[in-house]
C-alpha cells in the first residue's frame, strides 16, 4: 500500500522522516508514553531510527499504518491504524508529545484517521478498536469523545517492554453516530 498524507485544518499526518528522530526520541522519554504504549524501555535514539526505517515497510505490507502528527513544522504526536488483517477491522493507537497535550489535536488527528479508515476509497473498514492499559484515563477520555463504545476489560492482554497489563477495549463501527457514550470505567 502506498502511504497516504492526511490533512486537517491545522494538522498534517505524514510518514516520519529522518529529521524526526530527535523529536520522537525526546517524546518517548515521557514516563506516560513508556508506561502506556509498547515503546521499548529505556527508549534510545537507535529505537527512533529503527522505527522510522520500519514505517514504510509496514505501509508496504498494509498491516500497520503509522503517521506523524505535525502542527506546522513541529512533530506533536504519533497515530496509526494497526492489526489490519483484511477482515474489515483495525485498531487505532496514538500518543502525544507532553508539550502538545490538550487543545484537541489528538481528537482532530483521530477523526481524520478514522474517516480515511472507514471511507470506501480509504481502507473501507467496518470496525476500529481502541485498547489501552487499565488506568490510562486520558486515552479513554479521548476514545469516549470520539464516540467509541466501551466493551470491557481484557485480562492480561496488553504487553509492552516491561509490563503485562489488563486492558480496556472499545470499538467504533462505521455505522455508529460517534456521539460520546457512557463508559462505566469513567463514569464510576
Amino acid at each position: 500500500m502506498e502511504p497516504v498524507t492526511l490533512r486537517t485544518s491545522r494538522l498534517e499526518l505524514t510518514l516520519p522522516q529522518e529529521s524526526d528522530v530527535d523529536a520522537i526520541f525526546e517524546a518517548c522519554q515521557d514516563p506516560g508514553i513508556q508506561r502506556y504504549t509498547p515503546v521499548p524501555v529505556p527508549y534510545e535514539r537507535t529505537h527512533a531510527e529503527a522505527f522510522i526505517a520500519q514505517v514504510p515497510k509496514d505501509w508496504e505490507a498494509g498491516r500497520n499504518l503509522t503517521w506523524v502528527i505535525r502542527e506546522g513544522d513541529e512533530l506533536v504526536g504519533m497515530i496509526g491504524l494497526y492489526r489490519l488483517e483484511g477482515n474489515g477491522n483495525g485498531e487505532i493507537g496514538f500518543w502525544m508529545a507532553p508539550s502538545a497535550r490538550g487543545g484537541g489535536r489528538l481528537d482532530e488527528a483521530s477523526n481524520a484517521v478514522m474517516e480515511w479508515g472507514f471511507a470506501t476509497d480509504g481502507l473501507d473498514l467496518t470496525r476500529i478498536e481502541w485498547r489501552a492499559v487499565v488506568g490510562n484515563v486520558a486515552s479513554a477520555c479521548v476514545a469516549r469523545r470520539l464516540g467509541f463504545r466501551f466493551e470491557g476489560t481484557l485480562r492480561g492482554a496488553l504487553v509492552n517492554a516491561k509490563y503485562r497489563d489488563d486492558g480496556w477495549i472499545a470499538a467504533l463501527l462505521r455505522t455508529d453516530d460517534r456521539m460520546p457514550q457512557p463508559w462505566p470505567v469513567l463514569d464510576g
